[in-house]
C-alpha cells in the first residue's frame, strides 16, 4: 500500500495555524513569525507546524540564519490553554519534540523577544541558540499559577541554564522575570532598547553569523549542545571527532588561507 506522505507534508503547512513564513535571500534571513494578534498565542497544531518550518528552513540553501519572532511587538503570551482539554489522552507527552526544533537545526537560531514570552513561547526560545530580547519584556513558565506545570521542555532547560535553586523559586512560584535580570541568569543573551534597536541588533547577529563558515557553526552547535547530555570525556571526544572531519573541508583551508592572506574569508559551505 503507498501512501502519500507529501500530501500529508504538504496539508500541514498549506494553511499555517497563527505563523507567517519571510525568507530574505539576500540577507540569508528565515523569519517564522507568531502571528495571531494581539497576544501571539501558539495552538496546538501550531506546533506541529514550527518544527516543520524549521526543518524546511534548515534545507533552504537561501536561508543561513533562522529568526523567530512575534508580530506587532509581542514575542507570545504562552498556549492556546482554553483549548488543551480537547487534546486526546497521550496527545501532549510528547510536547518537547517539536518546541525543540530549533536545537535540532543545523543553522543558528534566533529567538527576536518583546513585551511577553511566556509559557510555550519561552520554552520555544530557551531552545533556540540566542536570546535577544528587548529592555520592558518579561520572560515565565507561569504554569504552576493554573495548576499546570511546563511540559515542553521548560523546567528542565531552566533548571540547566541557571541552576535549581533559581529554577524553582522562578518556576514553581511563577514569576515574571524582566530582560535585564534574564540576562544576568543567562536566560537573556542581549538586551536592546525597543523594537527598533531589537531589529538592528538581530540583524548585526545574523550577519556576523552568516559571515563564518556553516559546516563549523553546525559542527560547533552540535558539540555545544550535546555537553548537557553526555560526561566530559565522551564530551571531549566527540569535540575531537568533530574537528577533525572539519579538516576535509573547503571552508576549513579557506579559513587558513584567507587568515594567511590577511583578507576576508569567502566561505561555500562545502
Amino acid at each position: 500500500m503507498q501512501k502519500d506522505y507529501a500530501e500529508t507534508r504538504g496539508a500541514l503547512l498549506g494553511d499555517l495555524d497563527g505563523l507567517s513564513i519571510e525568507v530574505d535571500a539576500e540577507a540569508r534571513i528565515g523569519t517564522l513569525w507568531l502571528d495571531r494578534p494581539p497576544l501571539n498565542i501558539v495552538s496546538y497544531r501550531a506546533r506541529e507546524q514550527i518544527c516543520a518550518i524549521i526543518e524546511e528552513f534548515d534545507r533552504d540553501d537561501d536561508v543561513g540564519v533562522v529568526v523567530i519572532r512575534g508580530k506587532g511587538g509581542v514575542f507570545t503570551s504562552g498556549g492556546d490553554v482554553k483549548a488543551f482539554p480537547d487534546i486526546a489522552p497521550n496527545g501532549m507527552s510528547d510536547l518537547a519534540y517539536n518546541i525543540a526544533a530549533p536545537e535540532r537545526c543545523s543553522k543558528p537560531v534566533i529567538a527576536a523577544i518583546e513585551k511577553y514570552c511566556f509559557g510555550v513561547g519561552f520554552e520555544l526560545a530557551l531552545a533556540c541558540d540566542f536570546r535577544l530580547a528587548t529592555v520592558d519584556s518579561l520572560v515565565a513558565l507561569p504554569e504552576s499559577a493554573i495548576g499546570q506545570m511546563p511540559g515542553s521542555g521548560g523546567g528542565v532547560r531552566v533548571v540547566r541554564m541557571i541552576g535549581l535553586t533559581r529554577a524553582k523559586d522562578m518556576i514553581m512560584l511563577a514569576k515574571r522575570i524582566a530582560a535585564p535580570e534574564a540576562k544576568d541568569w543567562g536566560l537573556v543573551t542581549e538586551v536592546a532598547e525597543d523594537g527598533d534597536a531589537l531589529g538592528a541588533l538581530v540583524e548585526d547577529y545574523a550577519g556576523k553569523l552568516n559571515a563564518l563558515a556553516p559546516l563549523s557553526l553546525a559542527s560547533l552547535k552540535r558539540v555545544l549542545n550535546a555537553t548537557y547530555d553526555t560526561s566530559l570525556k565522551v564530551a571531549m571526544e566527540l569535540e575531537g571527532q568533530a574537528y577533525e572531519k572539519l579538516r576535509g573541508t573547503e571552508d576549513y583551508m579557506e579559513g587558513i588561507n584567507a587568515f594567511a592572506e590577511k583578507r576576508k574569508a569567502d566561505y561555500k559551505g562545502k
